[in-house]
């Protein structure tokens, strides 16, 4: 009779839980001893998985929100974070982001042994720089943390870091459904748009002389800079350190971007300065680069991209060799300007009479007819929110910033720019959430266990359950199947319906989140998820129309929140509905569709149950 794995699975279970209580425990104590009003740590509990909040004090769940997902975006150096300078691997930098609690943010990522397993960031209500002590204080506070968690053992991987449920994802055992396939940002990027731009390039040389030049193209919906060709490149470096065709920059980690921000040209002579800040500056730094010249350019009104110029030469350039490039600028607009050919099939001879043969497709249907038409025309109004009002918001506040940093200004008018700069910040917040509803999802699907994200997302909210005195009741069936999804997108799902939850509940009300398996058509298997709260009910009414966009019955909101959810889920191949009526209070129910099963067993971290015989 074959052995049972239950006992040794339940003492795994059993010092997996006195571990994390001992992860929390330690890190709550370290937040407390700091002596701080505005403080935050998170961790990593999964390796490539999202941050996680465990304690913060000063800040609101959406800053603590917004600030964890400032830490997870991807760098190119490595494990290093967003920041405004570029110190030492585990030194204390400035976060490049405020909130409206915390005018300025300083940040140390927690390592051991050369790996990055979370975060320290505390914050300031003045504008002022951090002192050296304050940045002692928080690199110290990291080290002892470190400390105390090597301690307790808790860096052998069951608690933090811990590895993927499966080496490789396993295969479907059904085909999936047919599902609309999912669009990437379109790239400016063609290979005659190159050659051409690169020949511009040359022609400029002969103008204004540089060692390295490039053309970037702004694609305000995407809130980025796209690079469309290069010229100057050294083929004796390494070419993954270097700007390529194709790649996409962030508007405030670039000097490109701070040049569409502002709307008019930029010098820069010393890139040891800059290049902490800018990632275009980075490599130019490295390679001896001594002075920058960065162009922006016009389309149809609005800021196109940017020129940049870049030299060996110490103080190469100045702003009036702009105007010098004036024609040549106007090459390059008008190349801009034109239609791009769409890619043709090529038929070969002779196959014409097949080609022919082949059935046409299937006309589409009038739903998705109405549902391309409705994208279409969010495409199109968020192209206009994106470029004649998210452009300039942006160099009002990018001028604002600039007042502010120079610390002229008296009391009273430097309180009140602050105060018109954190209104315009949540409005840059709404619009940014109006315009990430707008956009394509681009998905890093990975098998995960639902109930693991749910409790990331609880941990977000955690100070708001207990500020309310909410109750919370989980019961997650056993042997849950894994999904294969997203598992920050869809935990910004749950997130959105636990706040959602908690606004229509009065104190000391009741949260309760069920997991269980769900089969579904001819025996496909899914994971559902019932999310229940004892709040005041949904009109019926309403009931239909909770998850159109920009439908909301709050003072305050876009009306996007459920909106989104549904858009997540959907991408997901799942599917959302809900609930609700007097004395029963409101549930939200998605089924996702599950990853693995087979022959009547789950299987779970890529290995099948043994079957247990009589």
């Amino acid at each position: 009779m074959p052995v049972s794995h239950s006992r040794p699975s339940l003492a795994a279970d059993k010092a997996r839980e006195a571990k994390e209580t001992t992860l929390k425990r330690t890190l709550t104590l370290s937040l407390n001893e700091l002596g701080v009003d505005v403080a935050l740590i998170a961790v990593f509990e999964r390796e490539g998985g999202p941050l996680v909040s465990y304690g913060y004090r000063g800040f609101s769940p959406r800053e603590a929100h917004a600030i964890l997902r400032t830490l997870a975006q991807p760098h190119p150096a490595g494990n290093r974070f967003p920041i405004a300078g570029d110190g030492e691997a585990g030194s204390a930098e400035r976060l490049r982001m405020i909130t409206p609690t915390a005018k300025a943010l300083l940040a140390v990522p927690l390592r051991h042994q050369n790996v990055t397993y979370g975060y320290l960031v505390i914050g300031r209500k003045e504008t002022a720089t951090f002192s050296k002590k304050e940045k002692a204080l928080v690199e110290t506070a990291s080290e002892e943390i470190s400390a105390a968690l090597e301690k307790a053992a808790l860096f052998d991987g069951s608690v933090l870091l811990r590895r993927p449920f499966v080496a490789e994802e396993p295969i479907k055992a059904a085909p999936s459904p047919v599902v609309e396939p999912l669009v990437a940002p379109a790239s400016h990027v063609t290979p005659e748009r190159k050659e051409r731009i690169s020949a511009l390039l040359v022609e400029i040389a002969g103008s204004l002389t540089y060692d390295r030049a490039w053309v970037t193209y702004y694609d305000p919906i995407a809130g980025s800079i796209e690079v469309l060709a290069i010229t100057g490149t050294d083929e004796s470096r390494d070419p993954k350190r270097d700007l390529k065709p194709g790649q996409r920059l962030a508007l405030d980690a670039s000097a490109s971007g701070w040049a569409v921000r502002h709307r008019k040209p930029r010098v820069d002579h010393d890139l040891a300065s800059t290049q902490g800040r800018f990632l275009d500056h980075k490599q130019l730094f490295k390679d001896k680069y001594r002075s920058t010249l960065v162009i922006p350019f016009f389309l149809r009104g609005q800021v196109g991209g940017t020129i940049t110029l870049a030299s060996k030469t110490p103080d190469h350039y100045n702003v009036a060799d702009a105007k010098s490039l004036e024609p040549l600028i106007v090459k390059l607009v008008e190349l801009l300007q034109e239609p791009t050919s769409a890619a043709t099939p090529v038929v070969a001879a002779g196959e014409g009479a097949e080609m022919a043969a082949l059935p046409a497709p299937p006309a589409p249907s009038e739903p998705l007819i109405r549902k391309q038409e409705r994208q279409a025309a969010l495409n199109e109004f968020s192209a206009f929110l994106a470029t004649e009002v998210r452009e300039p918001l942006a160099s009002i506040r990018a001028q604002l910033e600039d007042v502010t940093g120079e610390g002229i200004l008296e009391f009273d008018p430097q309180t009140r720019i602050e105060t018109a700069m954190r209104d315009l910040i949540r409005v840059e917040a709404i619009l940014h959430e109006i315009l990430d509803f707008a956009k394509p999802l681009e998905l890093n699907r990975r098998p995960c266990r639902i109930p693991d994200v749910i409790e990331g997302a609880l941990t977000l909210v955690a100070v708001d359950l207990e500020v309310n005195r909410i109750q919370l009741t989980r019961h997650y069936a056993p042997n849950l199947p894994q999904v294969r999804c997203d598992e920050a997108k869809v935990q910004q799902a749950f997130l959105s319906i636990y706040k959602n939850s908690i606004e229509a509940m009065t104190p000391g009300g009741h949260l309760e989140i069920e997991v269980i398996p769900h089969r579904h058509g001819r025996g496909q298997l899914q994971v559902q998820i019932t999310i229940r709260n004892d709040g005041a009910p949904i009109p019926t009414e309403h009931v239909g129309k909770v998850f159109e966009p920009f439908f909301t019955t709050k003072r305050s909101g876009t009306g996007l929140g459920l909106a989104s959810v549904k858009k997540i889920v959907e991408e997901h191949q799942g599917q959302i509905s809900i609930a609700s009526g007097p004395g029963q209070g409101t549930a939200v129910i998605i089924r996702l569709p599950a990853l693995a099963y087979r022959g009547g067993r789950f299987r779970r971290g890529g290995r099948r149950r043994p079957h247990r015989g009589r």
